[in-house]
């Protein structure tokens, strides 16, 4: 005997609900804007399990699954299910027709924090004396 187990289906907002606010509070979390935008960054949707570690921090996977029902809930990404993984692939051509630059904002801005919290982590640990 077969049972076949539904999944709800993954809510995704029309473009017309998706707010300036809704996406600012999406991308709040270090975590969230990080994963965002390495999904932006990709050609191609990327699985779920792909970010168990997200800058250098390993994300249990409930927790990523809360993060990336924030980014979709946002209207930021858009979910597919192909087997027991979620491929996620970023709704910027719609997003840039609703709200142009945002989005290309968001990421150039955190890409300008990423870069400045490396480098400030590289000169830490330079001028840092080795302890024994």
């Amino acid at each position: 005997m077969t049972t076949l187990v539904s999944m709800r289906p993954l809510f995704h907002p029309s473009i017309e609900e998706i707010t300036v606010e809704r996406i600012l509070h999406a991308l709040s979390d270090p975590v969230r804007v990080a994963i965002y935008a390495d999904i932006v960054s990709q050609e191609c949707s990327q699985n779920c399990s792909t970010f168990l570690t997200v800058s250098e921090k390993t994300i249990p996977k409930s927790t990523l699954s809360q993060h990336f029902r924030e980014l979709r809930e946002a209207g930021l990404i858009r979910g597919e299910r192909r087997g027991v993984e979620v491929h996620n692939t970023s709704r910027c051509t719609e997003l840039e027709e609703r709200f142009p630059g945002l989005i290309r904002a968001i990421v150039n801005a955190h890409a300008i924090q990423s870069k400045g919290e490396a480098q400030e982590k590289n000169v830490l640990g330079r001028e840092r004396p080795d302890v024994q």
